[in-house]
């Protein structure tokens, strides 16, 4: 229950930013990922914003497997509602939140599993908060600069 507060208090903040955002064109495309097969392309903004979705859905998920394996409840990524909303963190237009979520929630399960058997496998603790292995990130990416 604890983190789920926690979780829609951070909505109402992102709620609450978005209504003061304001679009800035920061160039074009210059970044390739593939998802499915398909390859996308995305500014710089945008592909800071996949990578933040990573990575806060790692932390969130890692929370939420925490709280899971405390509470005595079984593993369950798909049950929380960090996984189901996917929205933690997303602001703006430079990223579809159908792209933003995918990633949210990638970095999520993998959180989420470390969160639950208390490891480090996915990511680690650092700067007063956990976050995804560098190499995990971009192995979910497969972020590329154009030429």
């Amino acid at each position: 229950m604890r983190y789920q507060q926690r979780y829609f208090e951070q909505l109402r903040r992102d709620q609450l930013r978005l209504q003061q955002w304001r679009y800035n064109d920061y160039g074009p495309s210059n970044y390739r990922y593939r998802r499915g097969g398909t390859y996308y392309q995305v500014n710089q903004y945008g592909a800071e914003m996949l990578r933040r979705a990573v990575n806060d859905g790692y932390r969130e998920g890692f929370e939420a497997g925490r709280a899971d394996s405390e509470d005595g409840w079984g593993f369950n990524t798909e049950d929380g509602y960090g996984y189901q909303d996917a929205s933690y963190g997303y602001d703006g237009y430079y990223v579809d939140i159908s792209e933003y979520q995918y990633y949210f929630r990638e970095g999520f399960r993998r959180g989420y599993e470390d969160g639950y058997y208390s490891r480090s496998r996915y990511g680690s603790y650092s700067n007063g908060g956990q976050s995804i292995l560098g190499a995990i990130l971009e192995q979910i990416l497969e972020l590329a600069l154009i030429d």
